[in-house]
């Protein structure tokens, strides 16, 4: 098991970290692409591609109509992303096992998204806070959003207090906001392991849950 001292809180990234629901996403870009003449993504491309906020990333792909584009990409994810998203395997035993700690989300998905989903899996009281995109003055890789939910918390950040993701975009979060960057699965979508170089590597959400567990029994 990775070797560390434990740590005093953890922040979560919320897409392909604790849950699966990429279909939404897939279905709100092909949805903007389309109204604009441009290719459908593959769930492949669009795990492949998605790591900035939309405020960030849809004015590369649709120039000064990105706010239409925008419009366009949210009617669609909110028609289906309730009846698509689920716990990744590992996740509820992964919260469960770190529910002694101050838990905190910070995601490049849109706040209310955010908040909605989590409302939805019944886990709003597993976090102390739910920080999303647009609610900071920047998004990820900026550390700004892990410092708005860390004070939210009523934390500070530091070397204890873990950021889990599983992209180099939640590694950079985590180093700006001065916290500890932990990766979770094998990053196989964005370079590889030694690639994003994280301070400690889970393979996924159980092999966390057992470090977490080892910890309360003085492992």
């Amino acid at each position: 098991m990775p070797r560390s001292n434990p740590p005093a809180a953890i922040l979560f990234d919320w897409d392909n970290t604790l849950i699966d629901g990429w279909a939404a996403i897939q279905s709100g870009l092909n949805a903007a692409f389309a109204a604009f003449g441009k290719p459908p993504w593959s769930r492949e491309q669009v795990l492949a591609n998605v790591r900035k906020s939309l405020r960030d990333s849809f004015p590369e792909h649709f120039g000064d109509q990105w706010e239409r584009a925008r419009d366009i990409f949210y009617e669609a994810v909110r028609a289906t992303h309730l009846q698509v998203i689920a716990p990744l395997p590992g996740t509820l035993l992964m919260l469960d096992a770190a529910a002694r700690l101050p838990l905190g989300v910070v995601s490049n998905k849109q706040g209310p998204l955010l908040r909605e989903e989590a409302a939805h899996l019944g886990w709003g009281a597993r976090f102390r806070a739910l920080i999303g995109a647009g609610d900071a003055q920047a998004d990820k890789p900026s550390g700004l959003p892990l410092e708005l939910c860390l004070t939210r918390m009523g934390l500070r950040a530091g070397p204890d207090i873990w950021y889990v993701g599983d992209t180099g975009v939640d590694m950079q979060a985590a180093r700006a906001a001065g916290c500890k960057p932990v990766l979770l699965g094998d990053a196989a979508h964005d370079g590889g392991v030694a690639a994003l170089d994280p301070d400690l590597h889970f393979a996924d959400g159980e092999a966390l849950a057992r470090w977490l567990r080892a910890l309360d029994k003085g492992g």
